[in-house]
């Protein structure tokens, strides 16, 4: 018997029968219709297709930022590395170095973070920290030697796996470090140097210099050049012998000098003024008491100045500075010029606000500037000045005095005789002498006259003078060899009257 396939479901659907007979109850048809068949997913298919690209695209950042395989630098196989990690096993392999010296007390090793060896390392973003072993000293840019590596051998470029690369490691010394290094591990290749030394010499009143004296070290040059030798050709130690050097001293003489120089000025000139003036100079001793020594870190000194000790000085200024003007009074020609200073004339001072003057001044001292102006007012001093000149009146036989262009006194005098007149003219006084003998001993020779202690006497014109006569007493008359002759008390009111520089006019 064939079986026959069930039949296919049908959505169910209603039918009203017809109404025509009324005694049946109306009946429902149902046909059920089926949901549509899901589809089927294939997600392994496209879970494999993403993580090859994934892969892929990681395959090809790597090609970039990696280096290639054979690559080194400073003896380090770098290759497959990143630029970071290249850095950092150049690092490592500077600070493992180890440097044998040969010196006076046999073989030493010392080794490169002994040496003070550090590399500047640098992560691949730039951001630069130090590695150091022990105190490092020793340096290489083991960053910019990572990145030039990758810059000429990238993994991507198959030509550069195991090729050779000119990258070239310099190393640099921190001589401070290296040097402190040695001395521990070979202290008899060393001899300390001595600084120079400054200090005030009581006995000088100056501050003096002990000369710096030279040590003795080790040649850096010779290490380093072999601790470069080692990290090019990858060796893990390298010999060196100690090449002997004078190590200077820190504080040189020279430098020491220098300082010696200026605190030295600042005593020289050091003191409270007013103008230009060095009104109120301060002893040597005294300032060097004012300034303390200091020495900075390499042994050279620098100095300050205590502002208390200044202030015990400064209290003692108003009595040194603040006087009275005092009028002064001078004798001048006729221009003007002055003559002859009776009264000197002193401008008068008062003192300002001295509050500030320490703290001031112990600033300047330190700067090397010795002289320090005070606040003063200054009143001038008012001074009188009176004119005078000579006139000699020949036809007269006349003297007169003039201040001012006013006549104070004249009287007679006696003239050069026939044969021996006196000289007319303009002419100044250039000599005085209170008594001197005129003539010749001899009256055979010239002028055959011989006198002795005239007294007063005013050179005017060569041989020419105004003087005294106590030999006679005919003023008014002519009488000598060209002098003029004056009574004894008006010669000698004339001679104190008169200084030197002043006009004589000799005239009819």
């Amino acid at each position: 018997m064939t079986e026959l396939a069930p039949r296919p479901s049908v959505p169910e659907v209603s039918v009203e029968r017809s109404t025509a007979d009324v005694s049946a109850a109306p009946q429902t048809t149902t046909w059920v219709v089926p949901p549509p068949a899901k589809k089927k997913r294939h997600l392994g298919r496209w879970i494999g297709i993403s993580a090859t690209a994934v892969i892929a695209s990681l395959a090809v950042v790597a090609s970039l930022v990696l280096i290639a395989p054979g690559t080194t630098v400073a003896g380090v196989n770098v290759g497959g590395m990143t630029v970071g990690s290249a850095s950092e096993a150049v690092s490592q392999r500077l600070a493992d170095t180890t440097v044998v010296i040969t010196g006076a007390d046999g073989d030493t090793v010392v080794r490169g973070a002994q040496l003070g060896a550090s590399v500047a390392n640098a992560s691949a973003d730039g951001a630069a920290t130090e590695v150091t072993g022990d105190d490092l000293g020793a340096s290489v840019d083991a960053q910019a030697l990572a990145e030039q590596a990758h810059t000429q051998n990238p993994l991507w470029n198959v030509t550069a796996w195991n090729a050779k690369t000119s990258v070239t490691p310099t190393v640099t010394l921190d001589e401070k470090a290296a040097n402190a290094a040695l001395l521990s591990a070979a202290p008899s290749l060393f001899v300390e140097p001595v600084n120079a030394t400054l200090a005030f010499d009581a006995a000088t009143a100056s501050y003096a210099v002990t000369p710096a004296v030279d040590g003795a070290g080790v040649d850096l040059h010779s290490i380093r050049t072999a601790l470069q030798d080692a990290l090019v050709s990858g060796e893990s130690s390298v010999e060196v012998a100690a090449t002997p050097t004078v190590v200077a001293a820190s504080a040189s003489t020279e430098a020491v000098t220098a300082t010696a120089t200026q605190l030295n000025t600042i005593l020289d000139g050091a003191g409270f003024y007013v103008g230009e003036e060095r009104t109120v100079p301060v002893d040597r001793a005294v300032v060097a008491s004012w300034i303390t020594l200091s020495t900075n870190d390499d042994g050279t000194y620098a100095y300050t100045a205590d502002e208390a000790a200044i202030q015990s000085v400064v209290d003692t200024l108003p009595a040194a500075i603040n006087r009275e003007a005092v009028n002064g009074a001078e004798i001048t020609d006729t221009e003007g010029a002055t003559l002859d200073t009776i009264i000197a004339g002193v401008e008068g001072r008062a003192l300002g606000d001295t509050s500030a003057v320490a703290t001031a001044f112990a600033t300047q001292l330190a700067g090397g500037e010795p002289a320090f102006v005070l606040p003063v007012t200054v009143t001038p001093a008012q001074v009188t000045k009176t004119s005078r000149s000579i006139v000699v009146n020949l036809s007269e036989q006349r003297e007169y005095l003039f201040e001012n262009g006013q006549v104070i006194d004249s009287f007679l005098i006696s003239s050069g005789k026939d044969g021996f007149s006196s000289h007319t003219g303009s002419f100044r006084i250039t000599a005085k002498l209170t008594s001197q003998n005129m003539g010749n001993r001899d009256l055979t020779q010239a002028p055959n006259y011989f006198t002795e202690g005239v007294p007063d006497v005013m050179y005017y014109n060569g041989d020419e003078a105004l003087h005294g006569a106590y030999w006679h007493n005919n003023f008014g008359n002519v009488m000598s060899h060209g002098c003029i002759n004056m009574p004894l008390d008006k010669a000698a009111q004339v001679f104190d009257w008169a200084p030197m520089g002043t006009e004589v006019t000799v005239t009819y």
